[in-house]
């Protein structure tokens, strides 16, 4: 039997590799807004990041989502991501 793949995702924030579910989502949607996607299963381009505020903090200071999604986010938009994360813990 063959063993399943178990898909990879970097994190923009440290830039290591984990597996996809220990990672969450930054998805942006068709119409350009930009939200966390703890399920995964948002419509829209995507971005992962380590369940660690730490690496949000470091993608942020990095513009990495900025990058990935072509537009700004504004500062509200992080501390919404932030606020999430701590209370997905």
């Amino acid at each position: 039997m063959k063993a399943k793949k178990i898909p990879l995702r970097m994190c923009t924030g440290c830039g290591e590799m984990f597996d996809k579910r220990e990672l969450v989502r930054v998805v942006k949607s068709p119409d350009g807004e930009v939200s966390l996607d703890l399920t995964g299963k948002k419509s829209g381009r995507g971005a992962y990041v380590c369940k660690k505020a730490d690496c949000l903090k470091k993608a942020r200071k990095k513009k990495a989502f900025e990058r990935a999604f072509g537009l700004t986010i504004s500062d509200e938009i992080y501390d919404n991501m932030e606020k999430e994360i701590e209370n997905a813990k």
